[in-house]
C-alpha cells in the first residue's frame, strides 16, 4: 500500500470511530489536514473540498446537533463520499 492509500484508511478508520462514538472530532480533523500524500496524490480541488468539510465538521462540534446550521451527519456523509471519489482517483493512477 502506497503513503497515500495508508492516509486515506487512517481518514476512514477515524470516520467509522466517530460514527460509533469512539473518537471525537478533532483526530479526525487534524489526520484528514496532515495527509500530505493523498493530497499530493489528488487534483487539487480534493484538497480544498476536504478542507471544508473539516472546517464544517469542527464548527459542528462546537454545538449541539439541533443548534448547529448544518448536520454533522450529513457532512460525514460528505467526507464518506469524498473518500470514495478519492479512492476511485487513487485507482486511475
Amino acid at each position: 500500500m502506497n503513503p497515500a492509500q495508508t492516509e486515506l484508511q487512517a481518514i476512514e478508520e477515524l470516520l467509522t470511530q466517530l460514527r460509533q462514538g469512539r473518537s471525537p472530532v478533532a483526530p479526525l480533523c487534524q489526520r484528514a489536514r496532515s495527509a500530505q500524500a493523498l493530497l499530493a496524490a489528488l487534483p487539487d480541488r480534493y484538497g480544498q473540498v476536504l478542507n471544508e468539510i473539516t472546517d464544517r465538521l469542527e464548527s459542528s462540534a462546537l454545538f449541539t446537533e439541533e443548534s448547529c446550521s448544518f448536520s454533522q451527519g450529513g457532512l460525514l456523509d460528505n467526507l464518506q463520499l469524498w473518500l470514495d471519489k478519492a479512492k476511485a482517483q487513487l485507482a486511475k493512477v
